[in-house]
Protein backbone atom coordinates (compact mmCIF):
# COMPACT_ATOMS: atom_id res chain seq x y z
CA UNK A 1 0.00 0.00 0.00
CA UNK A 2 3.00 2.27 0.77
CA UNK A 3 2.59 5.26 2.46
CA UNK A 4 -0.70 6.29 3.62
CA UNK A 5 -1.96 9.86 4.05
CA UNK A 6 -3.87 10.35 7.48
CA UNK A 7 -6.57 12.21 5.49
CA UNK A 8 -7.05 9.14 2.91
CA UNK A 9 -6.36 6.76 5.85
CA UNK A 10 -9.31 8.60 7.58
CA UNK A 11 -11.30 8.30 4.66
CA UNK A 12 -10.80 4.18 4.48
CA UNK A 13 -11.60 4.03 7.93
CA UNK A 14 -14.66 5.69 7.43
CA UNK A 15 -16.00 3.51 4.52
CA UNK A 16 -15.21 0.73 6.57
CA UNK A 17 -17.02 2.01 9.75
CA UNK A 18 -19.80 2.66 7.45
CA UNK A 19 -19.98 -0.44 5.74
CA UNK A 20 -19.85 -2.96 8.91
CA UNK A 21 -22.42 -1.05 11.42
CA UNK A 22 -22.79 -4.33 13.33
CA UNK A 23 -19.35 -4.25 14.52
CA UNK A 24 -20.06 -0.83 16.50
CA UNK A 25 -23.65 -0.09 17.66
CA UNK A 26 -24.45 3.28 19.37
CA UNK A 27 -20.76 4.37 18.30
CA UNK A 28 -20.61 7.55 15.52
CA UNK A 29 -18.06 8.29 13.32
CA UNK A 30 -17.93 11.61 13.73
CA UNK A 31 -16.74 10.78 17.62
CA UNK A 32 -14.23 8.28 16.63
CA UNK A 33 -12.71 10.94 14.05
CA UNK A 34 -12.11 14.03 16.19
CA UNK A 35 -10.20 11.34 18.60
CA UNK A 36 -7.97 10.30 15.87
CA UNK A 37 -7.01 13.50 14.64
CA UNK A 38 -6.17 14.47 18.11
CA UNK A 39 -3.74 11.39 18.32
CA UNK A 40 -1.14 11.09 15.88
CA UNK A 41 0.02 8.43 17.37
CA UNK A 42 -2.83 6.07 17.01
CA UNK A 43 -3.40 7.38 13.53
CA UNK A 44 0.39 6.09 13.33
CA UNK A 45 -0.31 2.81 14.41
CA UNK A 46 -3.81 2.38 12.69
CA UNK A 47 -1.30 3.23 9.56
CA UNK A 48 0.46 -0.09 10.01
CA UNK A 49 -2.66 -2.06 10.77
CA UNK A 50 -3.60 -0.72 7.60
CA UNK A 51 -0.47 -1.34 5.35
CA UNK A 52 0.28 -5.16 6.66
CA UNK A 53 -3.11 -6.17 5.93
CA UNK A 54 -5.53 -5.73 9.02
CA UNK A 55 -8.70 -3.67 7.44
CA UNK A 56 -8.53 -2.13 11.09
CA UNK A 57 -12.42 -1.26 12.29
CA UNK A 58 -13.99 -0.22 15.50
CA UNK A 59 -15.64 -3.41 17.57
CA UNK A 60 -16.53 -1.75 20.98
CA UNK A 61 -15.72 1.11 23.57
CA UNK A 62 -14.11 0.87 26.85
CA UNK A 63 -16.61 1.89 29.63
CA UNK A 64 -15.00 3.63 32.01
CA UNK A 65 -12.57 5.39 29.82
CA UNK A 66 -14.97 5.72 26.62
CA UNK A 67 -11.76 4.66 24.41
CA UNK A 68 -12.64 3.16 21.59
CA UNK A 69 -11.25 -0.47 20.52
CA UNK A 70 -9.41 -0.50 16.64
CA UNK A 71 -9.30 -4.58 16.13
CA UNK A 72 -8.17 -5.95 12.72
CA UNK A 73 -10.77 -7.10 10.62
CA UNK A 74 -9.21 -8.90 7.87
CA UNK A 75 -11.42 -11.76 6.70
CA UNK A 76 -7.68 -13.72 7.34
CA UNK A 77 -4.58 -13.10 9.12
CA UNK A 78 -3.24 -10.09 8.05
CA UNK A 79 -0.99 -11.05 5.33
CA UNK A 80 1.84 -8.44 6.22
CA UNK A 81 2.28 -10.36 9.52
CA UNK A 82 2.57 -13.90 8.49
CA UNK A 83 4.98 -16.52 8.77
CA UNK A 84 6.21 -14.87 12.33
CA UNK A 85 7.08 -16.90 15.88
CA UNK A 86 5.62 -16.12 18.84
CA UNK A 87 8.50 -14.25 20.91
CA UNK A 88 11.93 -13.03 21.10
CA UNK A 89 12.71 -16.03 23.47
CA UNK A 90 11.06 -18.14 20.39
CA UNK A 91 13.33 -16.62 17.98
CA UNK A 92 16.65 -16.51 19.47
CA UNK A 93 15.90 -20.44 20.37
CA UNK A 94 15.64 -21.60 16.98
CA UNK A 95 18.89 -22.82 15.04
CA UNK A 96 18.22 -23.00 11.55
CA UNK A 97 15.32 -21.95 9.47
CA UNK A 98 14.83 -18.83 11.60
CA UNK A 99 11.28 -16.72 10.69
CA UNK A 100 11.58 -12.78 9.76
CA UNK A 101 10.93 -11.96 13.16
CA UNK A 102 8.27 -12.84 15.80
CA UNK A 103 4.35 -12.15 16.51
CA UNK A 104 5.11 -10.18 19.86
CA UNK A 105 7.76 -8.05 19.16
CA UNK A 106 5.98 -7.00 15.55
CA UNK A 107 2.91 -6.13 17.65
CA UNK A 108 4.81 -4.00 20.03
CA UNK A 109 6.41 -2.08 17.28
CA UNK A 110 3.38 -1.27 15.87
CA UNK A 111 1.35 0.03 19.28
CA UNK A 112 -0.95 -2.65 19.31
CA UNK A 113 -1.50 -5.39 21.78
CA UNK A 114 -2.21 -9.60 20.61
CA UNK A 115 -5.63 -10.17 21.12
CA UNK A 116 -6.25 -12.23 24.41
CA UNK A 117 -8.61 -15.83 23.81
CA UNK A 118 -11.46 -13.69 25.11
CA UNK A 119 -10.46 -10.87 22.49
CA UNK A 120 -10.67 -13.40 19.66
CA UNK A 121 -13.79 -15.03 20.44
CA UNK A 122 -15.68 -11.68 20.98
CA UNK A 123 -14.13 -10.48 17.44
CA UNK A 124 -15.65 -13.67 16.00
CA UNK A 125 -18.83 -12.90 17.36
CA UNK A 126 -18.88 -10.32 15.36
CA UNK A 127 -18.07 -12.21 11.84
CA UNK A 128 -16.26 -15.08 10.53
CA UNK A 129 -12.30 -14.90 10.47
CA UNK A 130 -9.62 -17.02 9.99
CA UNK A 131 -11.75 -19.95 7.80
CA UNK A 132 -8.24 -20.61 6.11
CA UNK A 133 -5.19 -18.91 8.33
CA UNK A 134 -5.04 -18.80 11.76
CA UNK A 135 -3.64 -15.93 14.31
CA UNK A 136 -1.21 -16.01 17.41
CA UNK A 137 -3.14 -14.62 21.08
CA UNK A 138 -1.42 -13.80 24.13
CA UNK A 139 -0.37 -16.73 25.49
CA UNK A 140 -0.55 -16.87 29.16
CA UNK A 141 2.79 -17.26 30.89
CA UNK A 142 2.65 -20.86 32.54
CA UNK A 143 2.00 -22.00 29.00
CA UNK A 144 4.61 -19.90 27.50
CA UNK A 145 7.19 -21.40 30.60
CA UNK A 146 6.81 -24.81 29.23
CA UNK A 147 7.73 -23.49 25.78
CA UNK A 148 4.04 -23.51 24.19
CA UNK A 149 2.12 -20.62 22.48
CA UNK A 150 -1.00 -20.66 21.69
CA UNK A 151 -3.54 -19.45 18.39
CA UNK A 152 -6.66 -19.49 17.41
CA UNK A 153 -8.87 -20.12 14.47
CA UNK A 154 -12.44 -20.82 12.62
CA UNK A 155 -13.21 -23.82 11.42
CA UNK A 156 -16.62 -26.15 10.89
CA UNK A 157 -18.80 -22.72 12.21
CA UNK A 158 -16.35 -22.99 15.93
CA UNK A 159 -13.91 -20.65 16.95
CA UNK A 160 -10.87 -23.57 18.21
CA UNK A 161 -8.00 -22.46 20.45
CA UNK A 162 -4.53 -24.59 19.89
CA UNK A 163 -0.98 -24.41 21.05
CA UNK A 164 2.37 -25.07 19.40
CA UNK A 165 5.88 -24.13 20.41
CA UNK A 166 6.75 -20.79 20.08
CA UNK A 167 8.82 -21.29 18.19
CA UNK A 168 6.76 -22.45 15.51
CA UNK A 169 5.58 -20.65 11.72
CA UNK A 170 3.82 -21.03 8.97
CA UNK A 171 2.87 -19.03 6.08
CA UNK A 172 -0.97 -19.34 7.14
CA UNK A 173 -0.42 -18.31 10.71
CA UNK A 174 -0.34 -14.38 11.58
CA UNK A 175 -1.72 -12.36 14.31
CA UNK A 176 -4.41 -9.46 14.86
CA UNK A 177 -4.21 -6.47 17.27
CA UNK A 178 -5.96 -4.06 19.47
CA UNK A 179 -5.14 -0.31 19.46
CA UNK A 180 -7.20 1.38 22.08
CA UNK A 181 -7.76 5.14 21.59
Amino acid sequence: MGTLDPDDLLATLARRFAGNPRRHPGIEWAEVEARLRGNPGALATLVEMERTGGEPDVIGREGGSGKFFFCDCSPESPAGRRSLCYDRQALDARKEHKPAGSAVEAAEAMGVELLTEAGYRTLQELGDFDTKTSSWIRTPADVRALGGALFCDRRYGRVFVYHNGADSYYSIRGFRGILRV
